[in-house]
């Protein structure tokens, strides 16, 4: 778990390249380099800014925590990295022919028994927003954008998923396909192209045909310039 904090961040049981990846923003595919052991050595960490700036936190956009993280990295596990365009192969999601089959999400309900918000002086009270994977194969989102989605996809690929769905809405929806084990998460940081996987159980369908049918989205191949992230350094950590 990777878990950004009131007054900073803690990692339980996470590999290093994980954390790299995070701090970063990216998915394995770009991201090169870096030695063996940080995919596979795993670190608890818990890092905390001082009692009278943890409430300047709660001021800060996610790229501006994750900026903090990169200098956690740079500190105590001597981080060295530097930024390279590269031609890469990707996806991009768009919207299907047959149009959008997710449900847009509608604000909580209150109880008709209950006050109105502007009675009580309070603002009203917004959605849940969650997206979550139980289990192999099964996403759900409760209040999601497509822009939270791509990230998800492009775990399961191993390959960059640009949004290009052009839908700016909030959704509720489930997702359900055979995974293919020689597709999903990758092993390494430099996955090769490839037609779109099929998956090995017959029985179900796989991740493309599942996202067209069920949410009404479609994934398409295509290659363009990146930038990508290559890892120069990275040491044991330094003592607490």
């Amino acid at each position: 778990m990777i878990q950004y904090t009131s007054d900073g961040v803690k990692t339980t049981n996470v590999p290093l390249w994980m954390m790299v990846r995070e701090a970063f923003g990216l998915e394995n595919d770009r991201l090169f380099g870096g030695p063996g052991w940080a995919k596979t050595t795993n670190f608890d960490v818990e890092a905390k800014v001082s009692a009278e700036d943890a409430p300047k936190l709660d001021e800060l956009n996610i790229e501006q925590r994750r900026q903090m993280m990169v200098a956690l990295l740079e500190e105590r596990f001597g981080l060295k990295f530097h930024h390279e365009t590269r031609e890469m192969p990707m996806y991009e999601l768009v919207v299907a022919r047959g149009g959008v089959k997710m449900q847009t999400s509608k604000p909580d309900v209150p109880d008709p028994g209950d006050d109105p918000p502007q009675a009580q002086g309070q603002p009203p009270k917004p959605g849940r927003h969650m997206m979550m994977m139980r289990g192999r194969g099964h996403i759900e989102s409760t209040g999601s954008s497509t822009t939270g989605f791509v990230h998800i996809l492009s775990s399961q690929l191993g390959r960059t998923v640009l949004d290009k769905t052009g839908l700016t809405g909030e959704y509720d929806f489930k997702l359900d396909w055979t995974p293919d084990d020689t597709a999903a998460m990758p092993r390494t940081s430099n996955p090769t192209a490839g037609d779109n996987p099929s998956p090995q159980d017959a029985g179900g369908p796989s991740l493309f045909t599942a996202l067209e049918e069920q949410l009404g989205l479609k994934l398409e191949s295509t290659k363009g310039p990146v930038d990508v992230v290559v890892v120069d350094a990275l040491e044991q950590p330094t003592a607490n």
